[in-house]
């Protein structure tokens, strides 16, 4: 054969090969979607006080993992323990003078019915009665709620995760509803993949979802497809500021828009999974 047909043909065969290569992965990209936009997500728990104290202990330390029940600080209790006290007192007061009341009204009822008193004497005690039994209930509620501010004095972790962000000290005054610490839930962890809007067709939920993490490609791990965001964030001012904020990649050309897509990791991770690791995600029916 001609040495000049044969390159030609060579060429030919290596631009066909290169076209169907194209279309090969043109028709994965686009039925099978993959994107390098993913990021590991977690819930995060903002701890904070409920009542105000300075703080005596925090038995934990920085990027810690804890239980859910672990004690994470404690605020100074002398305070509320003297408020039980004082609630206490006052229970016992009321309740004296309820037994008092009740007392009274025993007699003014032996007198009515003796005819020695009239109606209005009994009616009066009946009402005495019943203000003691008020008083006593108050005076309860008032013990249960200084108990109850007491308990607060000591922080327990809500759920197991990891602490992250802890920057205070025993000494600190902290105030009633102030956050101190985040803690990282360790059963919320997911993926958050962004797929343009035209790649959004071939995504659905409870689709598998192979998962990498940048450097270990060699070490794929499974997910699924959880759901996809129905809105992200107009910045022309048309949508409401709740809604996840996705921005262009090129200003100058128009991009199609990506959707966050909420993967749920189901295989194990050569990794630990930490909040804002990227992932790279490629989608499979």
């Amino acid at each position: 054969m001609n040495p000049k047909k044969t390159k030609y043909i060579l060429t030919l065969v290596t631009v066909l090969l290169a076209a169907a290569a194209s279309l090969g992965m043109y028709e994965r990209y686009t039925t099978k979607p993959w994107t390098r936009d993913g990021q590991v997500r977690a819930n995060v728990v903002g701890v904070a006080c409920r009542v105000a104290g300075p703080i005596i202990q925090i038995p934990i330390r920085d990027n810690q993992s804890v239980k859910k029940g672990d004690l994470l600080f404690e605020i100074d209790p002398s305070t509320y323990i003297a408020t039980v006290k004082n609630a206490q007192a006052k229970l016992l007061q009321t309740q004296a003078a309820e037994i008092q009341a009740n007392q009274e009204l025993a007699r003014q009822t032996q007198l009515y019915q003796s005819k020695v008193t009239d109606l209005r004497d009994l009616q009066n005690a009946q009402d005495l009665l019943a203000a003691a039994q008020a008083d006593t209930a108050a005076a309860q509620a008032e013990l249960d709620y200084a108990n109850l501010n007491l308990g607060y004095t000591k922080i327990f972790a809500p759920v197991d995760g990891y602490i992250t962000n802890m920057n205070t000290s025993p000494g600190t005054y902290v105030y009633a509803g102030q956050q101190l610490l985040a803690l990282v839930d360790s059963s919320s962890f997911w993926v958050a993949a962004y797929f343009k809007e035209t790649q959004l067709q071939h995504v659905k939920e409870g689709g598998k979802a192979k998962l990498t993490f940048i450097g270990r490609e060699n070490q794929p791990f499974e997910g699924e497809i959880e759901s996809v965001a129905w809105g992200i964030f107009d910045p022309d001012g048309s949508t409401v500021d709740l809604l996840p904020r996705v921005s262009q990649t090129v200003d100058w050309v128009r991009l199609p828009n990506r959707f966050p897509v909420r993967i749920r990791v189901t295989g194990k991770p050569p990794l630990p999974l930490r909040i804002g690791q990227t992932i790279s995600i490629a989608t499979s029916h």
